[in-house]
């Protein structure tokens, strides 16, 4: 593994703090004191870009996807032109919500109406059973969750993503075990253990082979 910069460090500490003293509010804090160690590439991640890209997978070509802790909304944008789903990504910040936004419109290869960002709460969002989604990505929103919310997390995946639809996940950061977050401690297990196995088929399970050099050696993808 490299090491981690250390002023990614210094930013993870003062969004723990932020998150320690306003809870769920603290995420909207960050956002407004640009306190975001998770949004430094300004690009999809290259492991979802790979992964879209390629032909491991029959990938869904119309339909719906769906992005929870959405931020500035690169990974939403790049699924909805990569695959041409109608892609919903929902974040709890609305300042965050504000930004993608206007990153959307920056975007001019994006057909309009394509991607759409709201604020929403992850827990309490749902959709009626013919709108449930054929793909779901996260990327760093299940590490930045108490883990006393991960089994609310695997219920709404269970409930969110329709039957035959992918959940693809990228497991970042893979730290030494630690009690205090955000991010969180985690291992691949933990994912496993809240969406449970019997409704459930591993496709992909993987190193990244082109991850963004901080992120070498604590990333694993999983679909």
């Amino acid at each position: 593994m490299t090491n981690q910069p250390a002023d990614l460090d210094q930013e993870r500490v003062k969004l723990r703090q932020l998150v320690g003293d306003f809870k769920e509010e603290g995420w909207e804090k960050a956002w407004e004191l640009n306190v975001l160690p998770w949004d430094k590439l300004g690009a999809p991640q290259p492991p979802l870009r790979t992964l879209l890209e390629s032909d491991q997978q029959d990938w869904p070509r119309n339909g719906r996807a769906l992005v929870p802790g959405c931020g500035r909304g690169y990974d939403a944008v790049f699924i909805a032109t990569t695959l041409g789903l109608d892609t919903l990504a929902v974040d709890i910040s609305p300042t965050a919500v504000k930004a993608a936004n206007a990153f959307l419109a920056s975007s001019p290869t994006v057909s309009p109406g394509k991607v759409a960002f709201q604020e929403a709460d992850f827990f309490t969002f749902s959709v009626e059973d013919d709108q449930r989604f054929d793909l779901i990505y996260d990327y760093t929103f299940f590490v930045a969750i108490p883990p006393t919310r991960r089994a609310d997390w695997g219920r709404q995946m269970n409930t969110l993503v329709k039957p035959g639809g992918f959940l693809i996940t990228l497991i970042y950061p893979l730290n030494p075990k630690r009690d205090d977050g955000p991010p969180f401690f985690v291992e691949k297990s933990h994912y496993i253990d809240v969406l449970g196995e019997s409704n459930w088929e591993r496709v992909i399970e993987k190193v990244p082979e082109n991850s963004i050099e901080s992120h070498f050696g604590y990333e694993f993808l999983v679909v």
